[in-house]
């Protein structure tokens, strides 16, 4: 192995997806290495955490945890700030939408009627709370610390992807429409040529 290693399900969704966009983002050469559901049990007790994605670097351990392949690429390859109180700030959005994750998580498992109660409380609650905090750090942009992408983009975006593309039974797919900041640095990330590239394979 000459390059590095990402491995992650075959789909364009979740953590996996953010660290993708994050070397297509960087401009860099990497092995997007795809497993079926099917591998995923005798691949996970062989990961760091009994998760994916995994991050292998020759020369190094595998890595796992999505924020800390993403920081690393971002701080190698320039998409992350240099400046160790800003770099926390962007830190501090990324562990955001893992919360913003753990927030709906729950819901997934209950019964429809009890998911629909659940997910109705959380369109009109948590949901927007969360995104008026994420929305009060965004400047003039479009992107998070203005005219350039960094991994705390690529972050956001792949976070509300799911929730905008109608993949969440019960919660609209207008839910961040009030949060036109957060909305816009979403798309400049979509609509970043590499990004569209990388989709039009």
């Amino acid at each position: 192995m000459t390059r590095p290693r990402l491995t992650y399900f075959d789909m364009p969704v979740s953590r996996g997806e953010e660290c993708r966009l994050a070397f297509v983002l960087a401009g860099v050469d990497f092995d997007d290495h795809r497993i079926a559901r099917a591998e995923w049990p005798a691949l996970k007790p062989t990961t760091p955490f009994g998760a994916l994605p995994v991050l292998e670097v020759p020369g190094y351990p595998p890595m796992g945890q999505s924020n800390a392949i993403l920081a690393l690429i971002g701080r190698l390859h320039g998409l992350h700030p240099t400046d160790p109180y800003e770099a926390a700030l962007h830190e501090a959005v990324m562990a955001s939408v893992e919360e913003l994750r753990g927030l709906v998580a729950p819901s997934g498992t209950l019964p429809d009627d009890e998911k629909r109660e659940a997910r109705e409380r959380l369109s009109t609650r948590s949901i927007p709370t969360w995104a008026g905090f994420i929305e009060a750090q965004i400047g003039d942009g479009p992107f998070y610390a203005g005219a350039k992408p960094h991994v705390v983009d690529v972050k956001l975006c792949v976070g509300l992807r799911a929730f905008r593309n109608g993949v969440m039974d019960y919660i609209p797919t207008t839910v961040f429409d009030a949060f036109p900041r957060l909305l816009r640095l979403c798309d400049a990330v979509s609509d970043h040529p590499a990004v569209k590239a990388w989709y039009a394979r």
